[in-house]
């Protein structure tokens, strides 16, 4: 660490930059030097995983304005397994995606734990309202949450995919509608969501089970799972899962932006 202070020393004092400059005939700004080094630190100081090939210069550039070494494994973690591009890398910690993780995630990822589906639903999770509409109906979140629906379905967790919104299906003689029908690749079942914009009350617990029970029976393969089901309620005037049927899914809340 003396070395690195040694040399961050010099660079302050122009010193660097100069001699580079007169000994290879090319320009090293003050700037880039610095970035050189934060990125040796943190490489053999810091001991950073060995360089992916998935990461380029420009995604290390991003991250070397990150002080927390967990955030920046995260982030390196992320852009590995989901192939992210700069873009997509700078958005997710724009978003502060690795802050709205749980305490108990972190220490998992910091100890190289097992991790679950369950660890990686944020809190709050983000739902951007393009339209910039006041969400005063069921109708109207659902049109928000499907204009940006990739991003939701990476807010809400890891594996779940998008089926059919206003999923018709007929019990007895009436035909009802689920507001939003998912699956989860991972946990290898249907997620049943319904969105309100009221507090939970126990007819919105009763109608979601009617439906996961109507999916179970019509839909669902004996090789998959029982369908989970989800309710999205308003709640002091944030949207939060209020309800789920299966612990493997845990509440949280949503904030709008």
């Amino acid at each position: 660490m003396n070395y690195y202070n040694e040399i961050k020393n010099e660079l302050i004092n122009n010193e660097i930059s100069k001699r580079l400059t007169n000994e290879l005939n090319t320009k090293y700004s003050i700037r880039v030097l610095y970035k050189m080094l934060k990125f040796y630190n943190f490489m053999v100081v810091e001991k950073l995983p060995t360089l992916s090939a998935k990461l380029t210069w420009s995604h290390y550039d991003e991250l070397l304005k990150l002080n927390s070494i967990d955030e920046i494994n995260y982030y390196i973690m992320n852009t590995e397994q989901q192939s992210l591009s700069v873009r997509e890398l700078r958005a997710k910690i724009k978003s502060k995606e690795y802050e709205r993780l749980d305490d108990k995630t972190k220490e998992k990822l910091i100890a190289k734990n097992e991790t679950s589906v369950v660890d990686f639903i944020k809190n709050p999770i983000v739902i951007k309202n393009n339209t910039n509409k006041e969400i005063i109906s069921e109708k109207v979140l659902q049109k928000v949450i499907l204009e940006d629906l990739d991003d939701f379905l990476k807010e809400l967790g890891n594996s779940f995919c998008y089926i059919a919104n206003e999923y018709k299906i007929k019990i007895g003689n009436r035909y009802n509608y689920i507001d939003l029908l998912l699956y989860n690749i991972e946990f290898n079942c249907y997620v049943v969501v319904e969105l309100k914009v009221t507090e939970l009350k126990k007819e919105h617990i009763g109608q979601i089970e009617v439906y996961m029970n109507y999916i179970d029976k019509t839909l669902r393969k004996v090789t998959q799972d029982k369908t989970i089901g989800i309710i999205i309620c308003k709640k002091d005037n944030k949207f939060i899962m209020e309800y789920c049927s299966d612990s493997r899914i845990l509440a949280r809340e949503y904030q709008e932006l």
